[in-house]
């Protein structure tokens, strides 16, 4: 097996995906199976700069090259062959966001991440215009906000594109974007699986008008944004340039052909198997959000619910909340330096699971306690900005297990509230499908998220490995796209053969949540106290970031 492996990655045999996560970028390598044969990783961090969460290209660079060389030299250790061609290439990345260029290419302002959420005049203008909810983090609300904010650079701007839209342009020199990842830029029609014609010329008029004192961009949207590509459609091959920028040593070369580069939204639903209707994901990372498959539109637009869709296409209900798992790493930190301190030190995952089984065991309320883990705004709950609290009453019965049951079920309220806006539309779910660094730990995460979202959840052995795999899979998939639709190639090429654990809600776990969330709800205007009385705090910076157990990628 292995001299077979070795010979398919020397004959380039082997397809290479690789995902910006918020923590971490990763590079997986997988056969002809599919099956990973090797991978490499480089972590990183955003930095809160000027009021802004920001990653600097220099660090995409460099990261980039460093999780490369890092899967090179993981397949040289293994197989004793260097890679110099693959057989196809995806690259996937955190959606959303603004990185807007001039016409000869340099970036005008320090890339806005999905993180910030300052863009909330021009969401809601937009949304208001367009009759379809425009969230915050989206590309078009960045724009128009810049518009409003009468920044400068906007008359210089002559492509705004996401992150893995700017690697892949940087390799191919094709300006496109997954259809995914395209529709957290703005609203895509299902009929034509491009952006909405109607709306852009809304947007349009919006933007082009500015403040009314020509500030605005008479540039249309269409002409500033990618081109729109479906799964298994040709978006370019890798350029002697980008070899290059990818791999400075000169081993790989050109002519590599790549897959629509996606957002790690729908690199998610491909390693979930949540591609069809009434299936869907949850992905907890320093970001926690979920998709679902429409079968049909839904009645009215609803800000806590974005429209979105899967790398071929279709419709998707998505749940985006800005704050995930970090505050559990945060704890997880503290407890597994007591256990240090104390002499007997432990790993990050024997931490967690000592941690979860406690809250397996705990009160199915938490005991009186209420968590909130807001490191950052939360606009499914109205709150401009977070302060991650824990609250109990002098009645509260204050254990291990209550406090890790409150920041478990405190990291899952929010998507909770979220979902249950899907249920009041009649939106049927069959079963959600969970992945993330938090349910390396079985058990507790993923019971616990089924009571949540009083549906059963499962956990795919593959969706451990993550949106790199995802977008890998979708590399693949090129070479397929003739014979069958995306749906089926995943079905019965992919997952056709895989081990599924599913966790049904238990009605004792789901009536404490309800208890638990009732209590969450009331207690959302603590967090603007929290905020007013610690004003003379500095804003978390890269620092302070959780570790890779709570990264947006979805692995630990």
């Amino acid at each position: 097996m292995g001299d077979d492996r070795r010979q398919r990655i020397e004959d380039g045999r082997a397809t290479l995906g690789i995902e910006l996560g918020s923590t971490r970028i990763k590079a997986v390598l997988i056969g002809e199976d599919h099956v990973p044969l090797a991978s490499g990783d480089h972590e990183w961090e955003n930095a809160f700069v000027d009021g802004r969460w920001t990653y600097s290209l220099e660090d995409v660079e460099t990261g980039l090259q460093a999780a490369y060389a890092d899967l090179v030299a993981d397949v040289e250790s293994q197989y004793g062959v260097r890679p110099t061609s693959f057989r196809a290439l995806g690259v996937s990345a955190m959606m959303h966001g603004y990185l807007a260029f001039d016409a000869a290419g340099e970036l005008l302002v320090p890339f806005r991440t999905w993180r910030n959420t300052s863009t909330g005049p021009a969401a809601e203008a937009l949304s208001e215009r367009l009759g379809f909810n425009i969230p915050l983090r989206w590309s078009v609300a960045h724009l128009y906000q810049a518009v409003l904010d009468e920044e400068p650079h906007v008359a210089e701007v002559a492509r705004v594109t996401t992150l893995a839209g700017y690697v892949h342009h940087r390799l191919t020199g094709h300006a496109v974007l997954g259809v995914g990842d395209a529709s957290g830029m703005f609203p895509i029609d299902p009929a034509t699986r491009d952006y909405d014609a109607a709306m852009l010329e809304t947007a349009d008029e919006l933007i082009s008008t500015g403040t009314g004192t020509g500030t605005g961009t008479s540039t249309g949207i269409r002409a500033l944004f990618p081109e729109v590509l479906v799964a298994g459609q040709d978006a370019g091959a890798l350029t002697p340039e980008g070899a290059a920028w990818l791999d400075p040593t000169g081993s790989l070369e050109p002519g590599v052909p790549l897959c629509p580069p996606e957002g790690d939204a729908g690199t998610g639903m491909v390693a979930t198997n949540a591609v069809a209707p009434r299936t869907g994901n949850v992905s907890v990372g320093t970001s926690i959000f979920a998709m679902v498959v429409l079968e049909r539109a839904m009645a009215q637009a609803h800000e806590e619910l974005d429209v979105v869709t899967t790398p071929a296409g279709d419709a998707v209900a998505m749940v985006h909340c800005n704050n995930g798992a970090s505050e559990i790493a945060a704890w997880a930190r503290v407890f597994g330096r007591f256990a240090e301190a104390a002499g007997t030190p432990l790993d990050i995952d024997h931490v967690y699971a000592t941690l979860l089984a406690e809250a397996e065991q705990a009160d199915p309320d938490a005991g009186g306690l209420l968590s909130y883990n807001y490191l950052a705004g939360e606009p499914v709950t109205h709150v401009e900005a977070g302060r991650p609290l824990l609250v109990r009453g002098a009645g509260s019965a204050f254990t291990l297990g209550n406090l890790v049951r409150a920041e478990v079920q405190g990291a899952f309220a929010t998507l909770a509230i979220g979902m249950d806006v899907l249920a009041e539309e009649d939106v049927r779910v069959d079963r959600m499908t969970a992945h993330g660094g938090l349910f390396r730990t079985p058990g507790a995460p993923q019971r616990l998220l089924a009571a949540a979202l009083r549906v059963p959840v499962a956990l795919e052995e593959t969706a451990g490995e993550g949106g790199a795999w995802g977008i890998a899979v979708l590399a693949a998939y090129l070479e397929h796209v003739s014979d069958t639709d995306l749906t089926t190639y995943l079905a019965e090429h992919v997952f056709g053969g895989d081990a599924v654990h599913v966790a049904e809600p238990d009605e004792h776990d789901v009536a404490g949540f309800r208890a638990y969330l009732e209590r969450f709800r009331a207690g959302l205007p603590l967090q603007a106290a929290a905020v007013a009385a610690t004003t003379h705090e500095p804003e978390t910076t890269a620092g302070a970031e959780p570790s890779l157990q709570t990264e947006k990628e979805p692995t630990r």
